[in-house]
């Protein structure tokens, strides 16, 4: 089971972040296009909530349909929080949240 996981949603419109800490869930919504900054927003946001990324900690992506560039910029923070921080990745994809 998933508990404490950080949700990377920027396809392009209405990008945000979600985190699920300890039962507490947080969304912050990020600026359009402007996904050269996502990995210190994401660090600023980790560190507003004063997370730890461990091997227990889950970094899920969504995967689109959506802006080829904001989806590989996404895939590619989730890839580095995983190899630096030894966190799970996911990826899921708009149309599978209808099946939830």
């Amino acid at each position: 089971m998933i508990n404490n996981f950080l949700i990377i949603n920027c396809i392009g419109k209405d990008d945000k972040l979600g985190l699920r800490i300890n039962k507490d869930f947080f969304i912050l919504e990020l600026d359009q296009g402007n996904n050269e900054k996502l990995v210190s927003k994401i660090l600023d946001f980790l560190n507003t909530h004063n997370v730890n990324l461990d091997a227990n900690f889950t970094v899920i992506v969504n995967q689109g349909p959506g802006s080829f560039s904001s989806i590989r910029i996404s895939l590619s923070v989730a890839k580095g929080l995983e190899i630096s921080k030894k966190v799970r990745s996911f990826g899921y994809k708009n149309e599978d949240l209808l099946e939830f």
